[in-house]
């Protein structure tokens, strides 16, 4: 019994040491990916994410749009309801 578990003792360890290989190598890759990007290609990246602007709405836009909107809805229900009332007219 002590032979069997000694022996996937080693096995578990031997899979173990291999997977760490591959974290390694894997490792590596990552750091030699990032030593050829440098410090300029990090600058570069940050920047053209950082120049773009939020566009912000003045309060007259704001009532603008309001106002807009309102009338798109006002009309849309009235709409609504003509053709509401077509369909409850026909019924009859």
């Amino acid at each position: 019994m002590q032979l069997t578990f000694t022996a996937s003792l080693k096995k578990a360890l031997h899979q173990l040491e291999v997977e760490k290989q591959n974290v390694d190598a894997q490792i590596a890759a990552v750091r030699a990916a990032l030593k050829t990007l440098g410090s300029k290609g990090a600058q570069r990246l940050a920047t053209t994410r950082a120049k773009r602007k939020r566009y912000r709405m003045t309060a007259a836009a704001r009532r603008a749009v309001s106002k807009r909107m309102k009338a798109y809805w006002a009309k849309r229900r009235a709409a609504a309801n003509k053709a509401k009332g077509m369909k409850a007219g026909k019924s009859e």
